[in-house]
Formats: structure tokens, C-alpha cells, sequence
């Protein structure tokens, strides 16, 4: 029957379930805005952005490049990687070019990082130079930690933990890290709880430092200071007396009557002595005495015979 909706195969339209159908919805949806264009330079796929992103790229390829990591040092070369796994300083990885020449230096190399459990990684001489910074490594690299250094106030722990007086070295002005190294090293062998440096124009706890110290800095903290003044004087509300090593020293060092309480040592450099602020602060400057002419020790020997003497008024 004509217009039986009922019949079999008839489909009845109705706009109640389906609200949008003919009331342009859909279309309106469709038709609302994305937003602004992109610029050109934000386009992926346009011709702006592809040359810039290979500007960028041809940019950071001359860029001159550094080690892989801020926080840690390289030794370069094959015999400074030999000497510093001989001195146990705190290696964490050895690296070797592809198609190094295997001499004896190379071997050694190999058998100390096993020995110690070192990783040895083998990597491109463009990789290695990248990592190095472009230093002559002859094929062997080392990589080191950056070192953890102790707060002031731990030096005065530890003695307190050890229940003896205090005895800390401080360095002023020295520069070289190899009289560092040598003073870590006396201060590790005549008792002193601690080395205490400034934290700027002074030399730090590098790969030269730690070969010299012949591995006493894995055993005795080195602390930085901010403020060398304003931590010697923090040292002295603590209870320490401060003496300064100077060649026109008031007290002789084998009259010092100080050395068995608690004490801080300032060494300078060798070239300009004790700076006048530091000067100022001590409580007392002792001067070391010689048989002739000479001026003064470099701080390391400066450091060594001043801790002997005050171990031997100790014991």
C-alpha cells in the first residue's frame, strides 16, 4: 500500500535521532577555524625550516667541541694513562682508538685496567679526539671523576671522630697541583685530618694532583673554602690556633709551642708567601730555619717538614 511504512523493507526517517542531519551541523564543524597559519620557519615540511635546521646542523658541526662531560677530566696519552693507573688514582674508564699500535705502554695499560676493573672501551681516533678535546692522546685516553670535595667543617669532624686535636693544612695562593699533591700526601703521612684550598685562583684536585698525592688522596678529605680569611676565622671561633708559615716569621718552627693543640697550618706559594689578609688573620707566623741563603721551599717541602716537626712535638 502507498505510503505504508510498515511494509517490509521500508525505512521510516525521522530527525529525532539524529539532530545535525539537514541542519548543516556537520558542515558548520567542518567549516570552524584551526587557528593562525604556522609560520614558514615553524613548517617542517616547508623550504625555510629545511634550511634553517641545516644551517643549525653546519653551525654546531664547526662549533669547536670539549670533552663529552663538564664533571670529569681526561688524562691523554700513553704514558700519563699508565702513570695515573700505576698511582691508583680513581679511573673510571680507559678508551682506546680502533687500529692503535699494541706496544708495551698499550699492554700495561690493559692489564692495569683489568687488574683494577676498569672498563676498556675501544672507539674511533675521531671519537677519542672529540672526547679529549683535540688532545694528543697517541690512541689512549683515561677518564676521571670530578673530585668530591669535603666541606671545612668535616675536617673538624674527623678529628673530633678520631678524638684528637685538630690538625688541618691550608694552602694560599698555590697555583700548581702538583705541590697540592704533595702536600695531600704529607698531611695523609703525619696525621692531619684534612687540606683545606681556596676555591678560586688555587689549584684544584685534577689528574696531576691525585698522581702526586702517590694516592693519599683516596684517603685523607681535601675541603674548598669560599672565603679562605672567613674560614681560618671560623676555624679559630672553633677552638684552632692559626699559624702561617713565613720566612720572616716571628717564632721559629722549632719553638712553636702550639703543636699540640688544635692547630691550622697555612702554607703559601713559594714565589709570594702568605697574602697580607691572610697574614693578618694568624695568630702567629713561624719561619722555618735554613743553613744558607735560600729564600724559601716550595709548598709541599714547606708543608712536610713543618707536619714532621709538629707529629714529632705530638708524640
Amino acid at each position: 500500500m502507498a505510503g505504508n511504512s510498515q511494509r517490509k523493507g521500508a525505512i521510516r526517517k525521522s530527525s529525532k535521532g539524529n539532530p545535525t542531519a539537514g541542519s548543516g551541523g556537520r558542515v558548520r564543524r567542518g567549516l570552524e577555524g584551526r587557528g593562525p597559519t604556522p609560520k614558514a620557519k615553524d613548517r617542517p615540511n616547508h623550504k625555510v625550516y629545511k634550511a634553517r635546521a641545516k644551517a643549525d646542523q653546519e653551525s654546531a658541526r664547526r662549533r669547536p667541541k670539549g670533552p663529552k662531560t663538564s664533571d670529569a677530566e681526561w688524562v691523554a696519552g700513553r704514558n700519563p694513562v699508565v702513570e695515573a693507573l700505576r698511582a691508583g688514582i680513581p679511573v673510571t674508564g680507559v678508551y682506546v682508538a680502533e687500529g692503535a699500535e699494541r706496544d708495551g705502554r698499550l699492554r700495561e695499560a690493559f692489564a692495569l685496567a683489568a687488574d683494577g676493573g676498569i672498563s676498556l672501551l675501544e672507539v674511533s681516533k675521531g671519537e677519542l679526539d672529540r672526547m679529549t678535546g683535540g688532545a694528543v692522546h697517541q690512541g689512549l685516553a683515561a677518564r676521571i671523576p670530578a673530585y668530591e670535595y669535603a666541606h671545612p667543617d668535616d675536617l673538624l669532624e674527623r678529628a673530633a671522630e678520631q678524638r684528637e686535636p685538630a690538625l688541618i693544612v691550608a694552602l694560599d695562593s698555590v697555583t700548581d697541583p702538583r705541590n697540592l699533591g704533595a702536600v695531600v700526601r704529607s698531611a695523609a703521612g703525619f696525621g692531619a685530618h684534612g687540606v683545606l684550598v681556596p676555591e678560586r685562583r688555587a689549584a684544584q684536585m685534577t689528574a696531576s694532583a691525585w698522581k702526586t698525592s702517590a694516592g693519599a688522596a683516596a684517603r685523607i678529605p681535601v675541603a674548598q673554602a669560599v672565603n679562605l680569611v672567613r674560614q681560618l676565622k671560623a676555624y679559630q671561633e672553633a677552638g684552632c690556633m692559626v699559624v702561617g708559615l713565613a720566612a720572616d716569621g716571628d717564632v721559629s718552627l722549632p719553638d712553636l709551642d702550639l703543636a699540640d693543640g688544635p692547630l691550622v697550618v697555612v702554607v703559601g706559594s713559594e714565589g709570594k708567601g702568605l697574602s697580607r689578609l691572610v697574614a693578618e688573620t694568624c695568630d702567629q707566623l713561624v719561619s722555618i730555619p735554613m743553613a744558607n741563603q735560600l729564600e724559601s721551599l716550595n709548598a709541599g717541602v714547606a708543608a712536610s717538614v713543618t707536619l714532621y716537626a709538629i707529629a714529632r712535638a705530638r708524640d
